[in-house]
């Protein structure tokens, strides 16, 4: 008698999922917390690596876009591996990886030894970030998973909370090194755990045309790979480098370029990386045409509230971040109570998404309009920011991840972080530009501070309309 699959479907099939779910989901929210964690850690450290390592400006800027670049690259690609050749075995991979990296950077005495070692950490990010969302949706069943992916959405503004407040404890305490040393023990915990707990799951392979699966689909893998990191390069360097200049421009053209060729392969390869009849679903259309909206008008405006909080209040950067968490914590109690998932429910996800975004919007106008006067407007803005997102992020990636098959949950898990990763690049860069061009105009740094906090507000309001039109008329087509 052969031995049981392991990775067949069972996972979902009970009603109830699998029976150590919510335990499950503890363990790749650690490992999710992982890589989040260091992404915000790295933004205190600056001042500390500029010091020691002697790093210029741009040494800076590479050790933290080295990171960027790979992940958002890789991202397609790593969802795509987990489903094929199993969730659980690049989930170790990831956290193994990132692991070793994070030990290379700790131990690193040069500024090109800590680029190297952010880029390896870069290629575990993307597989951690791909494969713990797919992992949620394999092990809860279809009920469940809005208030699953509720209390992972909560992880990740968890993470933003808590890395610059780790960060400024470990910088007090310890030299920059251990910033990053203390991944290590997070990894090692979350390696044993995922070892023991998390099931293993992946797609039936396809049968290709001579009887044999399919072959995996590298050219695609190699094509999406360098498309997105030219795209987010392009974006990166606009803002240091001028829109105009030739690297911005060169790498625009070649993002272009492999991105048309990548999708033209995938509308003829047998077994595709990203299926292209996805684009006809309109909960998917609508989901990421919200998501990219979202995250770029909230990805830069949190980007100028930092610089608000800092050169314009007037506090350092500890408490800067802690002054910050009030939107982080508005999430975690929304999402692990159950209340946004609930809320969810009984609206419907087109009217959850319109009003989150609304709220989110809401809190970006109140940062704009009273933060001059000082932090009671902008922890008014701040707890309407973090019910917005509570509501509309788990609304967004839930819709997403539910117009695509189950079979496909990595790839589609890759399509909603590289949306994330591309939409807060873009609302940095477009948002960075309308303060840098208020400031040239001689307009003050309040003032340049509160456009692109409205410019954002305009951005997400839209994003939730968009989004919720286009939900809207798929479940009217759909009846």
């Amino acid at each position: 008698m052969s031995a049981p699959d392991v990775s067949a479907p069972p996972l979902t099939k009970a009603p109830q999922g699998h029976p150590r779910r919510w335990l499950i989901l503890g363990v790749i929210c650690l490992a999710q917390l992982t890589v989040l964690l260091d992404n915000t850690v790295l933004n205190v450290a600056i001042p500390s690596l500029t010091h020691r390592l002697h790093a210029a400006t741009s040494d800076i800027q590479w050790m933290i876009n080295a990171y960027s670049l790979v992940q958002s690259g890789l991202l397609l690609t790593a969802g795509s591996a987990a489903d094929r050749y199993g969730r659980k075995k690049m989930l170790i991979a990831g956290l193994a990886v990132f692991g070793l990296g994070s030990l290379a950077a700790g131990l690193s005495t040069t500024t090109g030894q800590l680029i190297a070692a952010r880029a390896g950490m870069g290629i575990g990010g993307a597989l951690l970030l791909t494969t713990t969302l797919a992992v949620a949706m394999q092990i809860f069943a279809p009920e469940e998973q809005p208030k699953a992916i509720g209390i992972w959405a909560a992880v990740n503004s968890l993470g933003f909370a808590a890395g610059p407040l780790i960060g400024g404890f470990v910088l007090d305490h310890f030299w920059w090194g251990a910033i990053f040393l203390i991944n290590l023990p997070v990894a090692a915990l979350g390696l044993v755990a995922v070892v023991a707990l998390v099931p293993e799951s992946k797609a039936t392979r396809a049968v290709g045309a001579t009887g044999e699966p399919a072959r995996p689909d590298l050219l695609g893998a190699l094509l999406s790979t360098i498309g997105m990191t030219a795209l987010v390069f392009a974006v990166i360097s606009g803002p240091h480098h001028g829109w105009t200049s030739p690297r911005v421009l060169g790498s625009s053209a070649v993002a272009v370029a492999v991105l048309a060729l990548f999708a033209y392969w995938e509308s003829r390869v047998e077994e595709p990386m990203l299926d292209l009849a996805f684009f006809r679903d309109r909960r998917f259309t609508g989901a990421v045409a919200g998501a990219v909206l979202i995250t770029f008008g909230m990805g830069g405006a949190l980007f100028l509230l930092t610089q608000h909080l800092q050169l314009v209040l007037g506090y350092g950067p500890l408490e800067a971040g802690a002054r910050t968490a009030p939107l982080a914590l508005t999430v975690v109690l929304l999402n692990f109570s159950g209340l946004s998932s609930k809320c969810a429910a009984s609206l419907g996800t087109p009217v959850a998404i319109a009003l989150g975004m609304a709220l989110m919007a809401g809190g970006l106008v109140s940062i704009a309009g009273l933060a001059s006067s000082g932090y009671a407007g902008t922890l008014l803005g701040l707890v309407l920011i973090g019910a917005g997102c509570a509501l509309a992020n788990p609304a967004m990636a839930h819709a997403i991840m539910s117009a695509i098959p189950a079979e496909k949950a990595g790839v589609g898990a890759g399509i909603n972080g590289t949306l994330a990763e591309f939409g807060n690049g873009l609302g940095v860069a477009v948002l960075g530009a309308v303060l840098s061009s208020f400031l040239a105009s001689g307009r003050t740094l309040s003032a340049g501070l509160s456009a692109g906090q409205l410019v954002g507000a305009v951005s997400v309001l839209a994003g939730g309309l968009v989004a919720a039109a286009l939900l809207k008329r798929a479940q009217r087509d759909a009846v």
